[in-house]
């Protein structure tokens, strides 16, 4: 018999080449209450989006061999797949905020464990769990 509170945790696919590496950070997504499935590139990443609708995060590496990086992975599933959020860290800087997409966030390697956690939890915080929308009425 399944758990019915597994099957409803958010999907986070974290997309990382270094196998330790990867396995750390799925570990992380898994202990912070979240479902993780792992890639070791982008090729495997989009292979996985296409099979799957209920990825809500890409968390990526942006340096990785094959067809594209994650800086391209990333900008490719803004545009394929927009509402999912995006998380990219890396060991090098990033040239400028600027070549990220919208509503990216990006974290230094290496990363400290709590600010991923804090930031999924931001990005998949329930609408009633998030702050409350304040909207101006014109009169």
């Amino acid at each position: 018999m399944s758990d019915p509170s597994i099957a409803s945790r958010p999907v986070v696919l974290v997309v990382e080449d270094q196998p330790i590496i990867r396995f750390n950070a799925v570990e992380l997504v898994n202990q912070a209450g979240y479902e993780a499935v792992g890639a070791i590139n982008a090729d495997e990443a989009i292979r996985i989006l296409e099979e799957r609708t209920d990825i809500k995060v890409v968390f990526t590496d942006i340096e990785m061999p094959g067809t594209m990086d994650g800086m391209k992975l990333a900008h490719y599933v803004r545009e394929r797949w927009p509402p999912i959020h995006l998380l990219i860290v890396s060991g090098r800087a990033i040239k400028t905020e600027g070549s990220l997409p919208a509503n990216t966030r990006f974290f230094s390697k290496p990363y400290e464990d709590t600010s991923i956690v804090a930031e999924l939890k931001r990005l998949l915080a329930k609408p009633d769990e998030s702050e409350p929308e304040i909207k101006t009425l014109k009169t």
